[in-house]
């Protein structure tokens, strides 16, 4: 105990080894839906290629990863573990959407954790410390419309996958036929254990998400209950279980090193420009943008928390943000380097401050708690669509608390606000919110001739974003630079 005690300086923080302690299995009981959420939402049910085991080994081992070195390094009681909505991004817009291999996909990762990981450091030459440079120089209400639009992108997901919403011709979305409800049917269970959690938090009850998640999925193993995602993705393929089935408890054990994953993204890396496989300029344009979201959405994130846990200062700056972004960035190339999408701080990290974690040995507890998840993969799998779902729904609700902070009363902030928030969920995108977002604030900025209260970092981005998203013909400026340079 005093070893921690002088390792992490916990008395001189004020507070104790054991409050330390506690504090860590608060936040993991808080966060541990991830190591279900993640490795279902990168598998997606064998549509990506990624398998669910290597996906799970990855996010255990990431998590720690990222806990460990912000307890050692940052010092600061802050959890780490393979971000929702980036994972999401990661699936249904890069590998899905825009039909790029997992394994390319997880290249541009690590490449871009590469390059984050140079940009947070203050001691590399040129772009170190740009991080934080960057991140401190965007207003703080677009900083914060950031966290609450992950929320609502994180709601959307959730709800579809619990059953709740769905498509439709006239109006895009519209709600499912509850009228067909019925006791065993996976999103009637969801909903019901939704309010179940939802009671259990309003109530104070630590790991009301997991114990959410326990209630649904026994409902659903005991009643075989039908699970409307997992039948809308399957299609008659046979990779998903249209009906809830209890795990197979003599499976428990240890899931084993990854067949697939382990460094497939240094070997894509040789592929990339390669005859028949994907072109330099493809692969660029991913890892751009997978860095563009990597930057925004884990500033997003890390802000957020450090904001609501009290570790920014009176200029509006996140204490120990160095030391906190290269333990994200590090995170994310060992993440990457073994089978999952960008790793990045978690928002429930404030669940452990509220307990008392005020030091490093927080996080470091949440890590080695994370690497549990190696040995019950089957249990894992097993745990129906709709009862996972819940959990993005329930985070979403708490990410959404930061828009009460956002000065709504700006005329020239409330639109740019507005568009962050609402853009992401809509366009499916964490990337499109946040670009939106600084070119409608800049645009607003330079016609009422304010140009002087831009600093030179936002007219950087207000360039870049502007030529991301626009140029000649059906090409974004940047696409067409790279097919001008035959590299793409």
């Amino acid at each position: 105990m005093e070893a921690l005690d002088q390792q992490f300086g916990v008395t001189a923080a004020g507070s104790t080894v054991n409050r330390e302690l506690r504090a860590g299995m608060t936040t993991f009981l808080t966060m541990a839906y991830i190591l279900v959420v993640n490795p279902s939402m990168l598998s997606n049910f064998g549509a990506t290629g990624i398998p669910f085991d290597d996906a799970l080994f990855a996010t255990a081992v990431a998590a720690f990863v990222g806990c460990t070195i912000m307890g050692l390094y940052a010092n600061l009681p802050f959890a780490l573990a393979p971000g929702m909505g980036l994972n999401a991004y990661f699936t249904f817009a890069v590998v899905l959407g825009m039909g790029v291999p997992w394994d390319v996909a997880l290249a541009a990762v690590f490449v871009e954790g590469i390059l984050f990981l140079a940009m947070s450091m203050p001691q590399i030459p040129v772009i170190g410390g740009f991080r934080t440079t960057m991140i401190n120089s965007i207003p703080t209400d677009l900083k914060i419309a950031t966290g609450a639009g992950i929320g609502m992108f994180l709601a959307i997901i959730g709800l579809r996958e619990m059953g709740w919403i769905m498509d439709d011709g006239a109006t895009l979305v519209n709600i499912a036929a509850t009228e067909t409800f019925e006791y065993n049917h996976g999103a009637f269970i969801s909903m019901v254990c939704l309010i179940l959690t939802a009671v259990l938090m309003a109530r104070g009850q630590k790991g009301a998400i997991i114990i959410g998640i326990a209630v649904a999925s026994l409902w659903g193993w005991a009643t075989e209950a039908y699970d409307p995602y997992n039948d809308f993705v399957a299609g008659g393929a046979g990779w998903a279980s249209v009906y809830a089935t209890w795990p197979d408890p003599s499976a428990i054990g240890f899931v084993g090193m990854p067949e697939e994953t382990l460094m497939a993204a240094t070997s894509a890396l040789g592929d990339v420009g390669a005859e028949g496989g994907t072109t330099v300029g493809m692969f660029l344009m991913v890892m751009i943008t997978f860095l563009f979201v990597d930057i925004f959405d884990t500033a997003g994130t890390l802000y957020s928390v450090g904001r609501q846990a009290g570790y920014v200062d009176e200029n509006d700056e996140l204490m120990n943000s160095d030391e906190a972004f290269t333990a994200d960035a590090a995170a994310t190339i060992v993440g990457a380097a073994i089978g999952t999408s960008t790793t990045t701080t978690y928002i429930e990290s404030v669940a452990g401050v509220e307990e008392g974690g005020k030091t490093g040995l927080t996080a470091v507890t949440v890590g080695v708690l994370m690497l549990t998840g190696l040995f019950f993969s089957d249990l894992f799998q097993n745990i129906p669509t709709f009862a996972a779902a819940m959990a993005l729904v329930v985070i979403g609700a708490m990410m959404m608390r930061q828009a009460a902070d956002i000065n709504w009363a700006d005329a020239e902030m409330a639109l740019p606000a507005f568009l962050t928030m609402v853009l992401m969920p809509f366009t499916y995108s964490i990337a499109d919110g946040i670009a939106w977002g600084v070119i409608t604030y800049c645009a607003i900025k330079i016609g009422m001739q304010k140009h002087d209260e831009l600093n030179p970092v936002m007219w950087g981005l207000f360039a870049f974003m502007a030529m991301f998203y626009l140029g000649p013909g059906d090409q974004n400026t940047i696409d067409w630079l790279f097919t001008q340079m035959g590299l793409n």
